[in-house]
């Protein structure tokens, strides 16, 4: 084994030249792969921090069936009492109290559906961002005040603005008629058309005395810091739930199945693209070692003749690809690690961006994810690659005929 080694090295170096320049592009194309395939990680994660800061947190504890039939009457009792132990479970967690229920809300001109939301005023910013999204008058201020927090869409729509009343009309959780005035203190622009639309917001004490709720809610959403902390929260909410009957904590996956799927096709669809860069260093791979098989052919021949089987001569050329491959690989994951590892500590922007997170209080810059997988992928795939384009060239040689090989120009 250490004299094919050997033999390999050697023969590597023999065009020099041309071993660099196919060893360049692996190394280009391996540079390329970490940096994208760690900054497109990156921006997943950062894509969903965002989804989950947004509203719904990163887990919540619900009575179950509430998540695919959400009804005012499936509810948790004692809900704050419950919040609190999550606390005590999970001290470094932000936790608020929600709960729920269609209403209709009427300004002096028009009327318009809503999704009205009961929220701890004191703590719903720390599991959402739309607190800081206010873009006129004040958000939330007292636990039991009739106010409201609406979408700037929802606003318009109703041609109603801070400082109006609007009345809201539903049905309470035990069936009875809710009605309650309520003053607009502020308007939200959050980017999102449906919510701006169709979402609005009333301190949770005003929600659960105008539908009957008593100390019912229908949600706890739970903040973390990092999505690596996810499944931990999820198991310590999980031991508190269970001392409760019909309660289920549910993580970002099943609170947002849709935002997982967006997620696979934007990869799938990438993949295609570096795909492409992939088999473009395999034909040169592919290139690179058929031109040296037929330059060799004379060479190959006599060895031949010496009694040395064309397998050994394959594997030879296997082995000098591995070689070619390694040092691409090499090479090209310390420099795209160093790459990578610049962005990650300074952040990666582009033009635009910066302006739109302001306005939407989200973060202006996206960090790429330095793992081992996210490192190791791109790399992996373009050494198999080269090795499945040295089989052609391999696979040449068991055709190869001594007596004309020797005679070969």
């Amino acid at each position: 084994m250490t004299l094919s080694l050997n033999m390999a090295w050697r023969n590597l170096w023999r065009h020099k030249r041309r071993t660099w320049l196919t060893a360049t592009a692996m190394i280009f194309s391996n540079v390329l792969l970490v940096f994208m395939i760690a900054l497109q990680f990156g921006s997943y994660d950062m894509m969903i921090d965002n989804t989950l800061k947004a509203f719904s947190g990163h887990l919540q504890v619900q009575a179950e069936g509430y998540q695919d039939n959400p009804k005012l009457r499936t509810s948790i009792p004692a809900a704050r009492d419950l919040a609190e132990e999550l606390q005590t479970a999970l001290p470094q967690a932000r936790i608020s109290v929600r709960a729920s229920a269609f209403a209709l809300a009427s300004s002096e001109q028009r009327s318009f559906g809503i999704q009205l939301i009961g929220v701890e005023p004191d703590n719903e910013g720390r599991v959402s961002t739309l607190p800081g999204l206010v873009v006129r008058g004040r958000y939330l201020e007292e636990p039991g005040a009739p106010e409201i927090v609406v979408g700037s869409v929802m606003a318009r729509n109703l041609k109603a603005d801070v400082g109006q009343e609007i009345t809201l009309l539903g049905s309470g959780r035990d069936g009875s008629f809710a009605a309650g005035i309520v003053r607009i203190v502020g308007v939200f622009e959050s980017g999102s058309q449906d919510m701006d639309r169709g979402f609005a917001e009333v301190p949770l004490a005003y929600f659960q005395e105008t539908f009957a709720m008593g100390d019912h809610a229908n949600s706890i959403a739970i903040a973390v810091a990092t999505l690596d902390q996810v499944p931990t929260a999820v198991a310590a909410a999980s031991s508190v739930a269970r001392g409760r009957d019909e309660l289920v904590v549910l993580d970002w996956n099943a609170l947002h199945p849709g935002l997982k799927q967006a997620i696979q096709a934007d990869l799938s669809s990438a993949w295609f693209m570096y795909g492409v860069l992939i088999i473009l260093v395999a034909f040169s791979v592919l290139n690179t070692q058929l031109m040296s098989v037929m330059e060799r052919t004379r060479e190959f021949g006599v060895i031949s003749a010496l009694g040395i089987r064309p397998r050994k001569l394959a594997s030879l050329v296997m082995l000098e690809t591995a070689l070619m491959a390694l040092i691409g690989l090499a090479i090209g994951l310390l420099l795209g690690w160093l790459v990578a590892l610049s962005f990650n500590i300074n952040g990666f922007s582009y033009p635009g961006m910066e302006e739109v997170a302001e306005r939407y209080n989200l973060p202006g810059e996206m960090y790429p994810s330095i793992t081992f997988g996210t490192m190791m992928l791109g790399p992996a795939v373009v050494f198999g690659f080269c090795l499945l384009a040295a089989i052609y060239p391999a696979l040449r040689l068991f055709r190869l005929r001594p007596v004309e090989a020797m005679r070969a120009v």
